[in-house]
This record gives structure tokens, C-alpha cells and sequence, in this order.
């Protein structure tokens, strides 16, 4: 059924809510930029791409170029992405996937989000993955990432080996249910963080990201 909805009118909705009530955002970076700190990012890539990449929030990066995951976690994040198919300029990994973070915003200082400012946009993040992209997997990088997902897990919680680093070897399905819309299934493959300051996994991470891209192309 076509959407009576678009993408459009989503992120003009974000927009209100964020002009609503104040919350931090780090003004002088979206100033630098020349945007607007209350007009979401919410995404880039395409709707159409079978894995969607879901971050914790935007960096400075992230703000100037007015798109998710262009920073030095995102480079390699997008340069795993082509080459995952068969290699390309970096611009090329929208084509391949989704990108989007828990809050379409850049917190002062890089500190994570309260999970209060999380909860305010949960549901513009909610309805872009359920409605308007049509895929079905999607990898998380970083803890606060992978657990925005637990309230759609089964009985609203992930498994124990959630908490541990056997979560990086498995899939996770939950079940986007927004009001309106049919329920989605989804995959969530878990991984770290992509930041040099993750020493424990930094060096790692491609190729478990690459291997997870290999999950998805096989539907495993």
C-alpha cells in the first residue's frame, strides 16, 4: 500500500518535537556548519538498501556534511561497504545502505545522549526503519546502538549473551511495532564501535564488519 506519508513529513515532525523543548545540542558546531541545530539528520543512503547501519548519534563531521557516519568511524564503515561490492569511491556506500543514528542530532562534546532525549526521538527513528526503508537487517555499531533495539526484542529484552562479546557472532530479531502499521521483522547483528579510541576492537572491526555484510548477503 502506498505511503500516505513521506519521508519528508517525518523529518519535519522531528524537527517540531526537537523545537518543542529545549535539549542539549552542540550549537557552535551547527553554527560553524551553518545549520540549523534543530533540524534533524536523519539519514542517508537509500530506503531501498537491505542493511540499514544504525549509530549512536552525530559528530562534527556528521553535522558539516549533513549526513550519518562521514567521520573516521564512518569512512570506514562506508570504504568496508564498497567493498563489499566490488569496490568504489566511499559517496558510493549510500547506494548499498541505510544510515541513520538512535538521535538525529550532535550532543555537546561527543557525550551520549540521556536516554530521556533518546526516548523523544525514538519514534521518528522507529517509523523511518518500519515504514519508509524496506529492509530488514541492520548492524548497530556501539552499545548505546545496539541497545536502543531491546525494547522491540521478544518480551522487550535481549538474551544474556546480549552482555557479552558472544553478542558480535549473533543476529537478533525483534518486531518494529509502530500504531498503523503492520509489524516489521527485523535482524539486528550487533558490533562494536568503529572509533581508534576503541583499541580493544578498533584494528578488528572491518573485518567483522565485513563478515557481517557477508551475513546479510546471504540472508544468513
Amino acid at each position: 500500500m502506498p505511503n500516505a506519508r513521506t519521508i519528508e513529513t517525518l523529518i519535519d515532525e522531528a524537527e517540531a518535537e526537537a523545537r518543542r523543548e529545549p535539549f542539549p545540542v552542540d550549537e557552535p558546531v551547527y553554527e560553524k556548519a551553518r545549520r540549523d541545530p534543530l533540524r534533524p539528520i536523519l539519514f542517508a543512503g537509500s530506503l531501498d538498501a537491505p542493511v540499514a547501519i544504525l549509530a549512536r548519534d552525530l559528530g562534527k563531521d556528521e553535522v558539516a556534511a549533513a549526513q550519518p557516519l562521514i567521520g573516521a568511524g564512518g569512512k570506514l564503515v562506508r570504504a568496508e561497504i564498497v567493498r563489499a561490492h566490488g569496490g568504489g569511491k566511499p559517496e558510493e556506500a549510500l547506494k548499498f545502505a541505510l544510515l541513520t543514528n538512535t538521535v538525529p542530532f550532535k550532543p555537546p562534546g561527543n557525550k551520549a545522549y540521556a536516554e530521556s532525549v533518546r526516548a523523544r526521538f525514538r519514534p521518528f527513528v522507529a517509523e523511518l526503519l518500519a515504514r519508509f526503508w524496506s529492509g530488514s537487517q541492520v548492524i548497530t555499531l556501539g552499545t548505546e546502538a545496539f541497545r536502543w533495539f531491546e525494547p522491540y526484542a521478544e518480551g522487550g529484552a535481549f538474551p544474556a549473551s546480549a552482555a557479552t562479546d558472544a553478542r558480535f557472532d549473533e543476529a537478533y530479531p525483534c518486531r518494529l511495532a509502530l500504531p498503523g502499521l503492520d509489524p516489521k521483522e527485523i535482524l539486528v547483528r550487533p558490533l562494536p564501535h568503529p572509533s581508534p579510541l576503541n583499541r580493544r576492537w578498533y584494528s578488528r572491526f572491518p573485518e567483522m564488519l565485513a563478515r557481517r555484510l557477508g551475513e546479510v548477503e546471504g540472508g544468513r
